[in-house]
């Protein structure tokens, strides 16, 4: 049976997913895109400048690009910025397969999930949603359960990612025999390769970094649903010792974190990277010896952590960070602090700073054995398990 993906535009990180689903697994999968702006290297809005991946976004696997009939096309403009009406004539030809689609979030995504149901697919739904940032209240609350209650009723199976979101579905009603795990994953293998390839001290070297300083490094974009300036107030409380903040990213708050490095004489504490793309991304990874995050409601997972754990790096990372619950085991592989408080944050970057090497090291080990369950290869399974029961 064919598996048809719908998604927004090419992903860098999944499509290296679905060449490995195509070449790994042997599955028939096609993969139906509503934009080519990630492609072309279009204005990337979180980080405020023109961006365009440099591993391959389209090799290994079929894919189709749909016409966009939005009278303003994009995917940063909202539920109406996607509308390929196209593809219902494509549901129409295909026979019965397994469709998959990631997230509500535009129109195109409602058509697939119930025009695919009506044609008599096989419809499944892959999103972020946590249940931890879903306490919000008033009318916008009300209608956005109404809506995907009545939505939810399309849905065969619900492909959840983690935990949280396995809670999200739970408080549906969604019956546990429609869930199945399918974890948010990076390539791990692409990661694991480069951190045996590239040591701290070549790292370092390479980027012009001290040897001895204690770096923690931050990778994202400078948002505010990112939190980066939480974490410059928290570094500027730890003891004054020779650590290195290393902030790999871009976007709209560059200026007044440029301020508050300025007013405080950090310019040789802080490292401001500007956008850094795949293919240098792991060296920056290797150089760290701590990676945190520090965002709030809006990051659904935060896949850099998955990134930086085959790295074998411990994690400081916000409670309501969608993956600190399956990631980070406090104490264990790092610490989960709330988020917002800046005071606990640096308490734990100041526990980073004063730990044992060989904790140190234990913490280490643990991050990269989490992760490895959040790999491509469940992904796999529970795909060819679908397509194995449908059949």
């Amino acid at each position: 049976m064919k598996v048809i993906f719908l998604n927004s535009h090419p992903i860098q990180y999944f499509a290296p997913l679905y060449k490995y689903l195509n070449d790994e697994q042997q599955l028939d999968i096609e993969v139906l895109y509503c934009s080519d702006e990630s492609i072309k290297g279009t204005l990337d809005l979180g980080f405020n400048t023109s961006v365009k991946w440099d591993i391959p976004l389209l090799e290994g696997y079929k894919y189709i690009f749909l016409k966009n009939n939005s009278p303003f096309p994009s995917v940063y403009k909202g539920f109406w910025g996607l509308m390929n009406l196209e593809v219902l004539k494509y549901l129409w030809k295909q026979k019965k397969s397994i469709i998959v689609v990631h997230g509500w979030a535009y129109f195109t995504h409602l058509v697939v999930i119930i025009f695919a149901k009506i044609m008599g697919h096989v419809v499944c739904l892959r999103a972020e949603t946590p249940l931890n940032q879903e306490n919000k209240r008033g009318l916008k609350s009300v209608i956005k359960k109404i809506i995907l209650s009545i939505l939810f009723k399309f849905i065969d199976n619900f492909l959840y990612i983690g935990s949280q979101n396995y809670l999200f579905y739970e408080s549906f009603g969604i019956k546990s025999s429609k869930l199945i795990f399918t974890p948010y994953s990076v390539d791990n293998k692409r990661f694991i390769d480069a951190a045996n390839c590239i040591s701290k001290e070549t790292a370092r070297k390479e980027l012009g970094l001290s040897q001895t300083s204690f770096i923690f490094l931050y990778s994202g974009k400078y948002i505010d649903k990112k939190r980066p300036l939480d974490l410059l107030k928290a570094f500027q409380l730890i003891q004054p010792v020779d650590t290195i903040l290393l902030m790999v990213g871009e976007g709209e708050l560059r200026p007044q974190i440029e301020k508050v490095i300025h007013e405080n004489e950090l310019s040789d504490k802080v490292i401001l990277t500007g956008f850094i793309n795949q293919r240098k991304i792991p060296h920056y990874y290797a150089a760290c010896d701590v990676f945190v995050m520090c965002s709030g409601i809006g990051e659904t997972w935060g896949l850099s952590i998955n990134e930086a754990m085959n790295f074998s790096k411990p994690l400081i990372v916000s409670d309501i960070t969608g993956a600190s619950t399956d990631l980070v085991k406090h104490g264990i592989n790092g610490f989960i602090y709330d988020v917002g408080d800046v005071k606990e944050l640096a308490n734990f970057l100041n526990t980073f700073v004063k730990m044992e090497k060989e904790q140190l090291r234990l913490m280490m080990n643990s991050s990269f054995d989490i992760v490895q369950k959040f790999d491509y290869e469940h992904i796999g399974s529970s795909i060819t398990a679908l397509v194995q029961k449908y059949d």
